[in-house]
């Protein structure tokens, strides 16, 4: 069992400080989801860590905690159509964006998981491995997984052939085997390889 604990992180000085986060880059179905989140220091959640080093079940009693207890969080997206146009990259920097503007509270320091960050009117600082580093990308991160799975969820209900609840849209051995038998949906994303070679676009 990986250890579920923050490692130490010196946080910059800002009155207000926000987590960014994504989800889904990798898989080849699906939006990019992207979360914001400007915790409450006066009401504290315990537990906060990397998303996918937490059980499902704990991950989804933080996730209605997080959106009970923080001073807001917002959530960010860019569409399978947007990811073929722009790249993953740049879709997923424009996902972050549209976190951040949609938080009803403007912060003035933007904490990003990664190793880059978008283009924003505040302050923002990449933080490599920060989702188990900072307490509010923590949150972040495990607002868009938990929303993106359930995305993947509603998907499996229409198209039970591929078993994107098993999955989650991530290119395993079994979801290629599928993709090849039924061909893509107008769900996935046509630029990312896998998904060219199964239209016969390779």
């Amino acid at each position: 069992m990986k250890s579920t604990e923050m490692e130490p992180f010196v946080y910059p000085i800002a009155s207000c400080i926000a987590g960014v986060d994504e989800v889904g880059r990798g898989p080849l179905v699906g939006a990019v989801v992207t979360a914001a989140v400007i915790l409450d220091p006066a009401n504290v959640i315990v537990g906060l860590a990397d998303s996918k080093k937490l059980s499902e079940k704990k991950r989804l009693a933080l996730y209605d905690e997080i959106k009970e207890k923080a001073l807001c969080w917002s959530l960010g997206r860019a569409e399978p159509e947007e990811i073929d146009q722009l790249n993953i990259l740049h879709a997923t920097m424009l996902a972050m964006q549209r976190a951040v503007a949609g938080l009803s509270i403007q912060p003035d320091l933007v904490l990003i998981d990664g190793n880059r960050c978008p283009k924003l009117p505040m302050k923002s600082l990449a933080v490599v491995k920060g989702d188990n580093r900072v307490a509010e990308i923590s949150a972040a991160s495990i607002l868009a997984k938990v929303t993106r799975d359930r995305e993947m969820e509603e998907l499996d209900l229409l198209f039970p052939q591929y078993g994107f609840a098993q999955h989650k849209g991530y290119p395993t051995a079994f979801h290629l085997d599928k993709l090849s038998q039924f061909g893509a949906t107008e769900h996935y994303r046509k630029s990312f390889a896998p998904v060219r070679r199964a239209l016969g676009l390779e």
